[in-house]
């Protein structure tokens, strides 16, 4: 029986394609023991029990780019992390450690690299963060999303896979009425699905938010996640205008409904998203979040602009754009068709699959 850690976390662009590699390994060889390693009071310390997987959370906390206080803690958090992480492998005793990105996953793959065990990572941008790039020198492999990785890692150790989805999306037939009942609203209205990221997103919220009246004037129904801290704001602003068709949620659990109801997309361009949109053959208006790490949400949206499979509009013109560019587009039946079509041979819906396998010969070659 194999054993194996994955670490990681903070989003769910993390969280998600963590999980779907740990039910891929457990669809190969259902007796794979598989633990989760986490950072203390993020979000995969719900979300990966709510799947039905142990995680245990570190101390470990990100560097805030602007000065900060809470820097000067950093070397302590990052020294207890060292030391429970050296703890859970000698306690776990993993066959192999997989990172999937989040500085969660430095401690824990660092100590496994340290030990002798071998590390995968999988990196989900165009562009990697500082954690993968550090211990991309100790892996086995990296797994990757974009074509040109190899001016961040070494070629021989880069394998294109893909970024893992969620299984419920993979397939959206015979779904619509579902949903279409599940949110109380209706199957024959034309949908606009607002997704700013597990957390929401501040500039896509109050642009939303201060369009609701021509949203709800134009026809068309909204389900917006605004994530938690924008939820009662938004679910305030609904009840005002007294609408039936605009539809508030801090998160969105059923995305595969949420995706089969809706006929446009407006959300950021983390590397999930972007995969799942690829996955879900939906049109979409695409705000990249610009202070991500060198802009990477803006190279991948470029990845499908250039491919005439999605329209960007900037995170700065977002509050005088894309409440327009949103009812136009809702009205453009053909180019709406022609987005699907472009975004649907982008797709890798086998990617989890593959890294999983991929797990295994590395196991198996040790």
């Amino acid at each position: 029986m194999s054993k194996v850690i994955i670490s990681g976390g903070g989003t769910g662009g993390h969280i998600f394609p963590a999980l779907a590699i740990a039910h891929a390994l457990k669809k190969i060889h259902p007796q794979t023991e598989i633990l989760f390693v986490g950072a203390e009071g993020k979000m995969e310390m719900e979300k990966v029990p709510a799947a039905g997987y142990e995680i245990i959370g570190l101390p470990i906390a990100g560097i805030k780019r602007s000065l900060s206080f809470d820097n000067l803690f950093f070397p302590v958090k990052l020294i207890k992390s060292l030391s429970k992480a050296n703890s859970i492998l000698k306690s776990f005793k993993p066959d192999i450690a997989i990172g999937v990105g989040g500085y969660a996953s430095g401690p824990m793959l660092f100590a496994a690299s340290m030990n002798g065990i071998p590390t995968l990572i999988q990196e989900q941008n165009s562009y990697p963060g500082i954690t993968n790039k550090l211990l991309s020198k100790k892996a086995t492999k990296i797994c990757v999303a974009y074509d040109g990785m190899d001016k961040f890692f070494q070629s021989s150790k880069i394998m294109f896979t893909g970024n893992p989805v969620r299984e419920d999306i993979k397939d959206l037939n015979n779904k619509k009425s579902i949903a279409a009942q599940y949110f109380q609203l209706s199957e024959a209205i034309p949908t606009l699905l607002i997704v700013g990221g597990s957390q929401g997103a501040r500039s896509i919220n109050k642009a939303i938010y201060a369009g609701l009246e021509k949203l709800n004037d134009s026809g068309i129904q909204v389900l917006w996640q605004t994530g938690k801290s924008f939820f009662a704001e938004a679910n305030d602003k609904i009840k005002q205008i007294n609408s039936d068709s605009i539809k508030a949620f801090d998160f969105i659990s059923k995305m595969d409904l949420a995706y089969s109801l809706c006929d446009l997309v407006v959300a950021r361009a983390g590397a999930s998203t972007v995969s799942e949109l690829c996955i879900v053959k939906k049109p979409s208006i695409l705000v990249p979040l610009p202070t991500a790490a060198e802009d990477h949400q803006t190279k991948n949206c470029l990845a499908l602009v250039n491919r005439n499979a999605a329209l960007l509009v900037k995170d700065q013109d977002a509050a005088s754009k894309l409440i327009e560019e949103a009812i136009s587009l809702m009205n453009n039946l053909s180019k709406c068709e022609d987005l699907a079509k472009n975004i649907a041979p982008l797709a890798r819906p086998d990617a989890a699959d593959t890294i999983a396998k991929e797990i295994f010969s590395i196991i198996n070659k040790k």
